[in-house]
């Protein structure tokens, strides 16, 4: 296997993440033959098929799969030296990937404007996710350089650092009737149908951890796994969401949704810019890190403040 190519490993890695050759291709910035062409070349080098073909469909033959994990070393040793050469070289250039959790993508492009403008040799590239195990497993596998998330599961080795509070909030319709009593006790949420995210996302951990402290457990009439749709359905009057305060900010703004001032609410959390503990940063990426943890709290503090302020008639 003298002959293979880092730019046959990364044509083959795209194939097997997508599964397809002509998504592949639309990822690469390739013609869908170039990237046949690159696949055969390396089947050709490794000596066998690493991949399956049924009709339109693919799938990674047993020697792919395992071909796959060396592939991936590969690339992440070779992403490893370059960041080193360019920490060297003091260049803050190139293509930062950001991984993120669905949530944070409601928040982070306005950051990102204000990092770009102070940094337009770096080209961003977002990968975002609902899943926490599929965003770790690509951090393993160094194809994320960081993430923005919030609390991350303690059997990663990361280093977590917090740069901003993360409120989530009750949220229900225009007129209804909770808006009438100032405060509402908790318990008044046993008479009103819940709609939730679904179990295994940090919203919905933060959300059980409430009610368990408190001793409560209302009805939760929906679990749906994306943040639209639970607005879709409280704006629908369906019931009572819980949600982050960045994922409903545009329907607060535009009063199609109201915070329910519960007891000990808003639930505060934080966010995290996260990266594994032994990874070398680029410049770029320690550029961004630097930049979030300087300046992210006030612009997304002072946001969060003025929402919080208006629905409850302070400004």
């Amino acid at each position: 296997m003298r002959s293979v190519t880092f730019r046959q490993l990364r044509v083959f890695t795209e194939v097997a993440r997508q599964l397809s050759f002509s998504r592949a291709a639309e990822v690469l910035h390739l013609s869908p033959p170039a990237v046949t062409m690159q696949v055969k070349e390396l089947e050709g080098h490794v000596g066998m098929p690493l991949f399956e073909r049924h009709g339109r469909h693919i799938q990674l033959t047993m020697g792919g799969e395992y071909f796959l994990v060396y592939a991936k070393r590969l690339l992440s040793t070779l992403k490893d030296a370059n960041n080193v050469m360019a920490r060297f070289k003091g260049v803050q250039t190139g293509v930062l990937t950001i991984g993120l959790i669905s949530t944070a993508g409601y928040f982070l492009p306005q950051l990102l404007a204000r990092f770009h403008a102070e940094h337009p040799g770096v080209d961003v590239k977002l990968d975002v996710t609902r899943d926490i195990t599929k965003l770790m497993a690509r951090m393993h596998s160094n194809e994320i350089d960081l993430a923005v998330m919030g609390r991350p599961p303690k059997e990663y080795a990361m280093r977590a650092e917090p740069f901003a509070g993360h409120a989530m909030v009750f949220v229900c319709p225009p007129g209804h009737p909770l808006l009438g009593v100032g405060h509402p006790p908790l318990n008044a949420l046993m008479n009103h149908s819940l709609i939730a995210r679904e179990v295994g996302s940090e919203v919905r951990e933060v959300l059980d951890n409430y009610l368990k402290h408190h001793q409560m457990a209302p009805r939760i009439g929906m679990e749906i796994a994306s943040n639209e749709t639970i607005k879709a359905a409280v704006t629908a009057g369906l019931g009572i969401g819980f949600l982050s305060l960045h994922a409903v900010a545009p329907e607060l703004r535009n009063g199609l949704l109201h915070i329910v001032d519960f007891e000990d609410t808003p639930l505060m959390r934080t966010w995290n810019i996260v990266h594994e503990v032994s990874k070398v940063l680029s410049p770029a990426a320690e550029a961004f890190r630097y930049f979030v943890l300087e300046h992210a709290e006030n612009i997304m503090g002072a946001q969060d403040s003025t929402l919080l302020g208006h629905q409850s008639g302070i400004i």
